[in-house]
C-alpha cells in the first residue's frame, strides 16, 4: 500500500523559506552538542508520565508549526507590541506543551549554548512522547533545522487546514507543503489521541447547513452521544475525546471509527466522501499498516520548507528571536 513520493519544494506562496530536506541528517548533533537527543527524550519521557495528554499536544503543535513557513519553530515565537505571532491566531489559541520546549531548550542552552534549534527540539520531543506508548521511537527523526525570524498569525489562519474543510480542500492543503492524499489520510489518524473543541464540530449536531439540522453523514448515535457534552452552538470550553474510549492509546482505531461514521470533525469525514481516500482509510484499519505508514509520513512532514546551513538562527529562547 506505499504510494510513490518524491519529496520536491512546491514553489507556493503559501512556503516561505528554503526548502532544504536533503541537509538534514541522522545524528546531526554527535559532535556539536552529543547530549542533545538524549536530553531532548528524558525531558519529554518525564513529562509524559505526568501528563498522558502531551503525545496529542506536542503532535498537534509540530503540525501546525510545520504547515505555516515550514518545520522552523515559528509557532512557538511570543507576539510583540509590534506583531501578533502565529502562536496568538485562533487555530493556535488551544496549543499546549510550550513549556516542555523550553525546559528542553534551557536545558540544551546550559549544556551547549548555541547548538540545538528549537525547531529540532520540537520534532524530537514530538516522536519522543508518542514513542512512550510503544518504548522504541517510532519513526526517523533527521536533524539540522534552524529556527525562523519570522512568526505572522495571518499566515497561520491562511495555512493550517480548518476542520470544517471539505474532501477537495484538505487535499489541496497538503498538496501544497508537497503531501500527498496518502499523507493527508495516514497523518489524519492522529486524531486517534487527543480531544476536540464542541465549537469545532457543533454545527455538525445543531446547524448544519443553517437550517438547525444535523450532519446526516454522522452516526446518530453518536451524534445523540455528542449532544450530552456539547449542549450548545456557542460551547467553546468542553472538550470531547477525538476517538472514543482509546484517546490516549496510539493505534489504528481511528480509522474504525472513521468506518462508522464516528469521525469528530467534519474534515474526518471528509475523508470518506472520495472513493480512493475510502479505500486507503480500509488499508490503514489494521495497526501494524497505520503504524509504518505514519512513520514515513511524518518524516516527510518534519522536512516540509525547513531551513538549514546558514539559514535562519539558532534562537537563544524558543519564544523569542535573536536580537
Amino acid at each position: 500500500m506505499k504510494t510513490a513520493f518524491i519529496f520536491a519544494c512546491v514553489a507556493v506562496l503559501t512556503v516561505v523559506g528554503v526548502c532544504q530536506a536533503g541537509d538534514l541528517r541522522k545524528n546531526f548533533y554527535r559532535i556539536s552538542c552529543p547530549a542533545a537527543e538524549g536530553t531532548v527524550k528524558n525531558i519529554t519521557e518525564r513529562h509524559v508520565a505526568s501528563n498522558p495528554n502531551l503525545p496529542a499536544k506536542l503532535l498537534r503543535m509540530h503540525f501546525h508549526d510545520c504547515f505555516v513557513r515550514g518545520c522552523d519553530a515559528s509557532v512557538l515565537i511570543n507576539s510583540t507590541a509590534n506583531s501578533t505571532a502565529e502562536k496568538d491566531a485562533i487555530p493556535n489559541l488551544s496549543l499546549a506543551g510550550f513549556d516542555v520546549i523550553d525546559e528542553i531548550k534551557t536545558e540544551l542552552e546550559n549544556k551547549c549554548a548555541g547548538k540545538v534549534s528549537c525547531a529540532d527540539i520540537l520534532a524530537l520531543a514530538t516522536r519522543d512522547a508518542v514513542s512512550v506508548q510503544f518504548k522504541k521511537p517510532m519513526w526517523k527523526v533527521l536533524t539540522g533545522r534552524r529556527d525562523g525570524k519570522v512568526s505572522v498569525a495571518s499566515e497561520a489562519l491562511a495555512n493550517i487546514p480548518s476542520p470544517f474543510l471539505n474532501f477537495s480542500s484538505l487535499v489541496q492543503s497538503f498538496k501544497n507543503k508537497g503531501l500527498t492524499l496518502h499523507d493527508l489520510i495516514v497523518l489524519s489518524g492522529a486524531h486517534t489521541i487527543g480531544d476536540g473543541h464542541c465549537n469545532l464540530f457543533s454545527n455538525r449536531l445543531y446547524n448544519f447547513t443553517g437550517k438547525g439540522d444535523q450532519d446526516p453523514s454522522l452516526n446518530s448515535t453518536y451524534a445523540a452521544f455528542l449532544k450530552t457534552k456539547c449542549q450548545s452552538l456557542s460551547d467553546t470550553t468542553t472538550t470531547v475525546e477525538m476517538d472514543p474510549g482509546s484517546s490516549q492509546n496510539f493505534d489504528s482505531s481511528y480509522f474504525v471509527i472513521l468506518k462508522q461514521q464516528k469521525g469528530l470533525f467534519q474534515s474526518d469525514a471528509a475523508l470518506l466522501t472520495d472513493k480512493q481516500s475510502n479505500k486507503i482509510v480500509g488499508e490503514l484499519l489494521k495497526s501494524t499498516d497505520f503504524l509504518k505508514e505514519f512513520s514515513q509520513s511524518m518524516k516527510r512532514m518534519g522536512a516540509i520548507g525547513v531551513l538549514t546551513g546558514n539559514s535562519g538562527e539558532i534562537r537563544k529562547k524558543c519564544g523569542v528571536i535573536n536580537s
